[in-house]
């Protein structure tokens, strides 16, 4: 399998974050790479450099234009206006809206932050960017017709909404590949099988019928975005019926996410899709250095590996979580073993 990855992605080098009112270490570092990288190799994969896509061109749909130039301004415009350079983390956000887009660089903060978990620091935009070019690149090696690619992205995307970030995201890099997909394929489906719900995803896809995303996750009832992820979020408008959240309970092992990702590709197979991207967290596996609320083992990710590929559809593999560098490198090895 052909994977692809950009080195600019170490530039993103977060110091810590507050979680719950503690000041602890950012586990979304360059170290994940590493492991990814090995998990490459020991799946035999073939490691390709991405290519560069231009935001005002190729983030059409998936996020507004004065999201990306929040990111690739905010650090000088938030030591101009506070005299500073410090990471640029939220103060105020609109609770409530509609409300009114802020001239001020702490404004602006409040309105695309929505938690302190993806702080901007120096090469924060470098990242991010990169990271969406690899996963754009995979996509477009699937649309000249490589069958599966692997998008080794750092940082990670699928909690980042049209005009947001949060949760260690900053860019949608699943959101980014099904949009470009749908340039070619009039259906694409998104299955998404991190721990943790794909909100952002979900948000920038909830009013459209040509992307059916289905996302299995820990409870958000429990779990980390918990206010998003829930049963009853079914699509609006255009939209309604082809957004499909399964939520599991704490602590579920490879039986229950196997079974549920059964269920999901039955849903998936039911809507035809042309193209499929998997956003493939690696957090659900026991030991995770973040969360402890799923027991996956390697033999579960192969087993959902090995369903996933029943469906026989070009198909772009994105990464977003895991934060345990043997889970990164043993899980994704047993993943992409699986599409060899």
């Amino acid at each position: 399998m052909k994977c692809v990855y950009s080195a600019l992605q170490r530039k993103h080098q977060p110091k810590r974050v507050t979680r719950y009112g503690r000041i602890v270490p950012h586990p979304e570092t360059p170290d994940r790479i590493d492991a990814l990288l090995e998990g490459v190799r020991l799946a035999g994969g073939e490691i390709f450099a991405s290519r560069s896509f231009r935001p005002e061109e190729f983030y059409k749909g998936v996020h507004s234009l004065r999201h990306v130039h929040f990111l690739k301004n905010i650090l000088h415009d938030w030591e101009k206006e506070l005299g500073f350079l410090r990471p640029v983390e939220p103060g105020p956000r609109p609770v409530v809206r509609p409300a009114t887009y802020p001239r001020s660089a702490a404004g602006r903060a409040g309105w695309h932050m929505f938690d302190t978990t993806a702080p901007v620091v120096a090469g924060t935009w470098e990242a991010a960017k990169a990271s969406a070019d690899t996963a754009l690149t995979a996509a477009y090696l699937v649309l000249k017709g490589e069958g599966a690619v692997y998008a080794l992205c750092r940082p990670p995307g699928h909690h980042a909404g049209f005009e947001t970030c949060g949760g260690f995201c900053y860019l949608n890099n699943t959101a980014l590949a099904a949009e470009l997909l749908r340039g070619a394929f009039p259906r694409v489906a998104i299955l998404d099988i991190d721990v943790h719900h794909g909100n952002g995803t979900q948000d920038i896809f909830y009013g459209r019928a040509d992307v059916f995303t289905v996302s299995i996750h820990a409870d958000p009832r429990e779990t980390y975005p918990f206010f998003w992820g829930h049963e009853h979020e079914v699509g609006q408008g255009a939209g309604y019926g082809f957004n499909l959240n399964i939520p599991l309970e704490p602590g579920s092992d490879d039986e229950v996410w196997t079974g549920a990702v059964e269920y999901a590709c039955r849903r998936i197979e039911a809507y035809r899709p042309q193209a499929l991207v998997v956003a493939l967290g690696l957090d659900m596996m026991e030991g995770d250095a973040l969360v402890t609320a799923s027991r996956v083992t390697p033999a579960g990710v192969a087993g959902m590996a090995r369903r996933i590929r029943q469906m026989h559809v070009p198909t772009v593999i994105v990464q977003e979580g895991g934060y345990a560098a043997e889970n990164l490198r043993n899980g994704l090895a047993a993943f992409l073993h699986e599409w060899q």
